[in-house]
């Protein structure tokens, strides 16, 4: 049986191995919950978290390539494929060529499209402002940086770019 143990880190001194794997816990269960309501109305129309993922960054960045949804998604483009024709049959997304570059696949979504989103941010919107208001500003800025944090250090600079960071 291969080790699975992870190579030992050295830890901030206020951080305890328990509260790293109590932030794991609680990241998956937030993560759940985050997730549980707008997946049941994704069901309702028969979509996944993947159609989700697109239909949200696609609404954040019209017109967005396909090739640019592929770089923010870090998913193979035949996995992307299937997504996109689902979005594009159900009159979600619409793709059209690029008027410079006619090799270019450009994205937007239509107006049932912008409803779904619409519909799907609320929910998560509401949840993130209620924890937010449990914990206050100091907590939601420190959340930012927690989740700046996480990322991987060559991403890093083009998500804080793409979201908008003010360093």
């Amino acid at each position: 049986m291969p080790d699975v143990s992870a190579p030992a880190l050295p830890l901030p001194s206020f951080v305890r191995d328990e509260d790293l794997r109590r932030s794991i816990e609680l990241l998956f269960f937030a993560y759940r919950d985050f997730t549980g309501e707008a997946d049941q109305k994704l069901v309702a129309v028969g979509f996944g978290r993947a159609h989700h993922r697109a239909v949200y960054f696609i609404g954040r960045n019209r017109n967005i390539t396909v090739g640019g949804l592929l770089r923010i998604l870090k998913i193979t483009k035949q996995s992307l494929s299937r997504v996109l024709r689902e979005l594009i049959d159900g009159d979600f997304v619409v793709q059209e060529t690029g008027a410079r570059d006619r090799r270019q696949r450009l994205l937007a979504l239509t107006p049932r499209g912008e409803g779904l989103e619409s519909e799907l941010t609320a929910l998560q919107r509401a949840r993130f402002a209620r924890a937010f208001d449990e914990a206050g500003p100091k907590a939601m800025q420190g959340f930012h940086r927690v989740m700046l944090g996480m990322l991987d250090p060559d991403q890093r600079p083009e998500i804080e770019r793409q979201i908008g960071v003010r360093r």
